[in-house]
């Protein structure tokens, strides 16, 4: 087996993506326009997508990481609004899509017009995280595109089960679909409820933090072939076990949350980087394969199509927004009030990804009696054009739009202090545990070393209200930025000493290790507190 290409689409991707760290560009978009590009470099092979290995391997721990990162709470109070857009928009869409694409592309029979629909129905969560966490969307805004785009993929997967097996000449109807609806969403989550708790009991009762991490990196396998085994929906399975795991983080220890941060962010990025040039590097494979069609023609009908998918959206957002707060007054009074402006940019904000290509090309050749699958090729044509107008034509202008309807930012000095009452009532609550604990006999301290404790507890409590103080104009820092930056000095000072000390022998490799591992702790710890700020 070839393992350098795969390394060079890894290593590769993720050059750029850290490249594009220093560009006003997102990096999801700049790496599908290298990928277009690198498509047609002469010596670079064909990076076939692999249904196979994208749906099972590297669509459950994409779902696993934003689903962690997901706020349950928050997820819940925007209940009605995800439902509407990852399940009832992604049925509209598929049925809109495929009603225009059966109605410009001659001799397109409904039923793979339908499978077209479904494949290029469900906006990319990879592709929603990232471009809503540049931004800087409002809350709600940033919750519901989250929310539609960790669900959305269970129901076109589903949707094109049903339109595939119609296409295919396996007799379906819609009762039929229906009923494989319900049954792979209420079994994904029943596993997913199944899962979670006894997962959730392995990690907090595993001592040792490489174990704890073993098994957090298997948990979104587990749980998608789990799922996928009794012919569930492994997508709602991750995401269930995921969001209960996320809110419940606080219970395991804090080593291996550290560590299990940090090895999540890691494959994270290694895999959105791979799979957004992935999906540019399609581009020679979909062209070869276009068959009978035309360049030209075939763009035509890519144009009607990717149309039709921001049309549908837009339908379907504003009375979706709009229609239930009319009718429900439990509704207006739940919910908060809003204009047109959020609906206009969650509309917008429909860009699609690997899912739907990887779904496109599990459409099989043939049909059941040995017959070409219609316009296979022409499905995966459009299903690619669609994805990279999505990405490119929305993901560029949807930054000029939020600036030109000038949503509201985050308030970060509201945030801050928000965040500064709250380290005071722990503070607090922290001090009189202290007291209470140094005054039994049996936790006596030296008074310096009690007076470090309570020196730590203020220094805490004073870090927040810090950042809301005054700059220094001379270094343009707040007392806490210059607090920490003094801090990285004097560990970086200390750094050198040790290194120093084992050059001279006078201590050896295995001591240095430990003393620095020291050190990275506190850096790491003031590191953090400077991007909280």
């Amino acid at each position: 087996m070839d393992v350098m290409p795969l390394l060079t689409l890894i290593a590769g991707g993720a050059a750029v993506a850290g490249a594009a760290r220093r560009t006003p560009v997102p990096a999801p978009l700049l790496l599908v326009a290298v990928g277009l590009v690198a498509s047609y470099v002469p010596g670079v092979p064909d990076y076939t997508l692999d249904p196979h290995i994208v749906l099972p391997l590297v669509l459950p721990p994409l779902l696993h990481t934003a689903a962690l990162e997901s706020s349950y709470l928050d997820l819940r109070a925007n209940l009605r609004p995800v439902a509407l857009l990852s399940v009832g928009y992604v049925l509209f869409a598929t049925l809109a899509v495929g009603y225009v694409a059966s109605r410009a592309v001659p001799g397109l029979p409904p039923a793979a017009a339908l499978v077209l629909g479904a494949v290029v129905a469900p906006p990319d969560a990879v592709a929603a995280t990232a471009i809503a966490r540049r931004l800087g969307l409002p809350s709600r805004i940033t919750t519901i595109l989250q929310g539609e785009s960790l669900v959305n993929d269970a129901t076109a997967i589903t949707a094109y089960k049903v339109a595939l097996a119609a296409a295919l000449g396996a007799g379906a109807t819609w009762a039929g679909g229906i009923r494989e609806f319900v049954i792979a969403s209420v079994g994904g989550i029943g596993v997913g409820l199944i899962l979670m708790v006894p997962i959730h009991w392995l990690r907090t009762h595993l001592r040792d933090p490489l174990l704890q991490n073993t098994l957090s990196l298997l948990i979104p396998f587990v749980a998608y072939a789990v799922a996928e085994e009794v012919e569930a929906s492994g997508v709602l399975a991750v995401v269930t076990v995921a969001l209960y795991l996320g809110h419940r983080s606080w219970q395991v220890d804090f080593a291996t949350r550290l560590q299990e941060a940090a090895v999540w962010r890691v494959v994270s990025f290694l895999l959105e980087s791979a799979v957004f040039a992935l999906i540019g590097l399609q581009l020679r494979i979909v062209l070869r394969d276009l068959g009978a069609y035309g360049v030209g023609e075939a763009l035509g009908y890519a144009v009607i199509v990717f149309v039709a998918v921001v049309v549908a959206r837009y339908v379907w957002v504003f009375p979706a927004t709009f229609l239930p707060r009319a009718l429900f007054p439990r509704i207006r009074q739940r919910e908060p009030d809003t204009d047109w402006k959020a609906p206009a940019v969650v509309g917008w904000a429909g860009m699609r990804g690997v899912v739907s290509l990887a779904i496109a090309f599990s459409i099989p050749v043939a049909t059941d009696d040995g017959s070409p699958f219609p316009a296979r090729s022409l499905i995966l044509f459009l299903t690619f054009t669609t994805v990279i107008g999505t990405l490119v034509v929305q993901g560029l202008t949807l930054p000029p739009l939020i600036r030109r309807l000038r949503l509201p930012a985050r308030d970060v000095a509201k945030e801050t202090l928000v965040e500064a009452q709250a380290q005071s009532e722990a503070s607090t609550a922290a001090e009189r545990r202290l007291e209470e604990l140094l005054a039994d006999e049996r936790n006596a301290l030296p008074q310096p070393l009690a007076e470090r404790l309570r020196a730590v507890l203020e220094r805490r409590r004073n870090a927040v209200w810090e950042r809301l103080g005054a700059v220094d104009e001379r270094t343009g820092e707040s007392v806490d930025d210059t607090y920490r930056r003094l801090a990285r000095e004097v560990i970086g000072a200390e750094r050198e000493v040790f290194v120093a000390l084992r050059d001279a022998r006078r201590i050896d490799d295995e001591m240095l290790r430990t003393l620095l591992r020291r050190l990275d702790l506190e850096e790491a710890a003031a590191y953090r507190e400077g991007e909280e700020g």
